[in-house]
């Protein structure tokens, strides 16, 4: 059988807590920025933890984390 590899993008993006939970980076941030409201962009700032109904895909990509 063939190793089982970690996904390369997966381990860039993700952070695993030891709680078990997943931190991740914020979306829409990164661009076209002037039609969004400063509120918005406040939001978005900071980290937030992947939903717990994503959690089976990320133990799939990252499956040495001990998710």
């Amino acid at each position: 059988m063939p190793k089982m590899k970690t996904k390369s993008g997966a381990k860039k993006r993700f952070r695993v807590r030891p709680g078990g939970t997943v931190k991740r980076a914020q979306a829409f941030k990164r661009h076209i920025l002037t039609k969004k409201s400063t509120k918005n962009k406040r939001h978005l700032r900071g980290a937030t933890a992947v939903h717990e109904t994503n959690m089976g895909h990320m133990a799939q990509m990252l499956p040495f984390a001990g998710i």
